[in-house]
């Protein structure tokens, strides 16, 4: 207590151990919400989700690709079944997910929002007092004003000036005077904090973009033949993905039609020769109670309808098959979609026969635009377009397994239940047909016919057989919001890491005849360009004042 240097209230150190108070369960509640808010938690949970959302493109999702998922416990029958626990197969919506996804909106508005009342205070604050010791700071610069008459006059005019050319570069500006002394202060750079806040503003609005807007997101698939029709609802899709809020009710109506799908190939003797050039899908689109509209939806380039997008996924030949029975009753007619298996069109198809024979029959079908045998005898097709197209059907008879209301693909055939009556090991040759022609199916069953769809004045086979085109519709009323935060974020982050935050202050003392003018700024941040500021701060406002001033170089730090 006698020592002159301690403060009255020192204590030292004892024996006792200082006891910390209990925080109790209202200040565990604080911490946890200090811990939940800093800037630095919400930049771990941004990496965790990013982080989490790597499973959903490493495993197939069942909102976007059921059958992949049906595969995958196929061929991992031991595995899959964890990683379904684990919501591997629904990373989107699975629990996990959705808790770092809830803390990270949790936390970034704890972060913005009361930062965001402070900015707001600070802007509507003055600039800080202008210290009493600019010397004291490291960019610091003084000129010396030789003046007749009223120094003090001078003094105050001197400080005027630069409190206007202040003002001009945009600094918000308070005039501090004070007896024996004129000084202004200066600030600049909130738009680097109001960047900060816009930045992280931003992306909060990009999560709730995401999870409300993408409720009302679907996405659909369906395969149209030339000359086929679809109207927008949930029973004439292929495939369906919609989001939770979305319902047959909210799907906006309106029709459209394959009229024709043009694709061009390279000729043979060309560089490149057999590729697939251009390819166009021709639609036509119709809203209730307005005008058919023509259309055209290419790779790449969506067509816009009624707010959905319609995207051109894949193409191919759908043969015209017309199969009749013993008595010559047509039992089946239709334009069946046979997938592309290699760049010259070779396509594999099924067509399955329900009813109207005396079993259930399926076929598995190859098609060749351009048919070639190859030396093994083996046929295969060696130009897309159509210069020689054959179809070649393997027929089973039997039990297709679609009577006890299990879905089958429209694309497979399971013959485990049929017996093969044509083609392989059966005895009797595949059927091959060409467009035109009709065979007869084994067994007395009937005929097959393949049709011959080419326009009156078609050259050779061309548009013999129709095509088909794979679209996927998708409405994303998020997408617009996404990009527009996205873009928000994106100019807050410049501003935040470019516009640079500092305090400018000028102070004219007057002396005896003279008056010694003062420069002086500090950064808020890192600012390597501040030196450089006050110096050009100094030489524009010396070139405003009388000439018989100038820089003092013993005084400039």
């Amino acid at each position: 207590m006698t020592d002159p240097l301690r403060p009255s209230d020192h204590a030292d150190s004892t024996a006792d151990e200082v006891t910390q108070p209990r925080l109790g369960v209202v200040g565990w509640l604080r911490w946890g919400w200090r811990q939940l808010t800093s800037m630095r938690t919400a930049l771990v949970l941004l990496l965790l989700l990013a982080i989490a959302a790597v499973p959903g493109s490493l495993v197939p999702q069942r909102t976007a690709d059921p059958n992949g998922v049906t595969q995958y416990f196929t061929d991992n029958p031991d595995l899959a079944p964890v990683l379904d626990k684990l919501s591997l197969f629904d990373v989107y919506s699975s629990p996990w997910f959705s808790a770092i996804y809830l803390l990270l909106f949790i936390s970034l508005i704890g972060c913005v929002l009361p930062r965001t009342k402070h900015h707001w205070k600070a802007l509507r604050s003055q600039p800080p007092r202008t210290p009493a010791r600019l010397s004291r700071l490291d960019d610091h610069r003084t000129r010396t004003l030789e003046v007749e008459g009223d120094a003090d006059a001078a003094a105050a005019a001197a400080v005027d000036s630069a409190a206007t050319q202040l003002r001009k570069s945009g600094y918000r500006v308070a005039r501090y005077d004070s007896r024996g002394s004129f000084s202004v202060s200066a600030e600049r750079g909130y738009l680097r904090e109001t960047g900060n806040l816009l930045f992280h503003g931003a992306l909060v609005g990009v999560l709730i973009a995401v999870g409300v807007g993408g409720g009302f997101t679907y996405t659909g698939q369906r395969v149209l033949v030339e000359g086929q029709a679809f109207s927008n609802s949930l029973l004439d899709y292929s495939s369906f993905n919609p989001g939770r809020f979305v319902g047959g009710d909210t799907l906006t109506p309106y029709s459209m039609t394959l009229d024709k799908f043009d694709v061009t190939y390279v000729p043979p003797g060309q560089p490149g020769s057999g590729q697939a050039g251009n390819f166009v899908a021709h639609v036509t689109t119709q809203a209730p109670g307005g005008d058919a509209q023509d259309g055209e939806v290419r790779v790449n380039h969506p067509l816009d309808v009624q707010g959905d997008r319609v995207y051109l996924l894949g193409n191919g030949y759908a043969p015209t098959v017309t199969i009749h029975n013993a008595q010559g009753e047509e039992v089946f007619h239709d334009s069946v979609a046979f997938l592309p298996q290699d760049a010259n069109m070779t396509s594999l198809g099924v067509i399955k026969v329900a009813d109207g024979l005396p079993q259930q029959l399926g076929l598995l079908g190859f098609f060749y635009p351009t048919m070639d045998v190859l030396d093994s005898g083996a046929l295969t097709s060696t130009y897309g377009a159509l210069e020689y197209p054959t179809l070649t059907l393997r027929v089973y008879e039997g039990d297709l397994g679609i009577d006890d209301g299990t879905p089958r693909s429209v694309y497979t055939l399971d013959p485990s239940g049929m017996t093969q009556i044509a083609g392989g090991d059966s005895g009797n040759p595949a059927i091959q047909l060409m467009p035109g022609q009709t065979e007869d199916l084994p067994n007395g069953l009937g005929t097959i016919t393949f049709e011959n769809e080419a326009p009156a004045g078609a050259v050779g086979y061309e548009q013999s057989v129709k095509r088909f085109a794979s679209l996927s519709i998708h409405r994303d009323l998020a997408g617009p919001w996404v990009l527009g935060f996205a873009l928000l974020a994106l100019f807050g982050l410049l501003a935040a890491l470019f516009v640079p935050r500092r305090r400018m202050w000028v102070k004219a003392t007057p002396r005896d005849g003279v008056v010694e003018i003062e420069y002086a700024g500090l950064a808020r941040g890192e600012d390597p360009t501040l030196a450089a500021a006050v110096d050009q701060l100094a030489d524009k406002h010396g070139a405003t004042l009388p000439t018989q001033s100038h820089p003092d170089p013993g005084k400039v730090d």
